[in-house]
């Protein structure tokens, strides 16, 4: 990416982090820049394209925020789970916007879908189809808890741990 894509993007997930996905239009991507919307289109075709770079992003992010948890405590699945709900309640408009549509897996760069994926696989001893449930129940959590879905006194850390042992007795 030139630069000034760089700098769109960044603007892009400054907009998304602070309003949510629907403040994410072009419009008011360019009035955040300064330049009119055509502008943009320089440099990105349309809005799935910024929105693509910000899916890349998170992927990225949470397969670091992954490693090092796996580097830290060495398949610990709590471990990793903590990492992956902190990191997705850190950024709840990055992650709904990656996680709660298809995945524009030919868009993204190469191999960081596996890469993200990698350090659960692993901890889940190279099982896909446990390394997949595990997945859903995590994701599950993360965007029950971010749209506020618990009630108040719900024991998140407990259930988070009744889950995993549930699926990794």
């Amino acid at each position: 990416m030139t630069a000034r894509a760089r700098e769109i993007v960044a603007a892009a997930r400054d907009l998304l982090e602070e309003s949510g996905p629907a403040a994410l239009t072009m419009r008011t991507l360019a009035d955040r820049l300064g330049i009119k919307a055509p502008s943009l289109y320089k440099h990105f075709p349309d809005k799935h394209a910024v929105e693509v770079e910000l899916a890349a992003q998170m992927l990225e992010e949470s397969a670091q925020a992954l490693e090092t948890a796996a580097t830290r405590t060495p398949g610990s699945l709590e471990e990793l789970a903590r990492a992956y709900r902190t990191y997705a309640l850190s950024h709840p408009h990055l992650y709904c916007l990656a996680t709660e549509r298809p995945l524009p897996r030919a868009s993204l760069p190469a191999g960081l879908e596996d890469r993200a994926a990698l350090p659960l696989l692993r901890a889940c001893g190279g099982d896909l189809d446990l390394a997949r449930a595990t997945w859903a129940f995590a994701h599950g959590m993360v965007v029950l808890e971010i749209h506020g879905r618990f009630p108040e006194d719900a024991d998140l850390d407990a259930a988070w741990k009744r889950g995993l042992r549930a699926l990794h007795p």
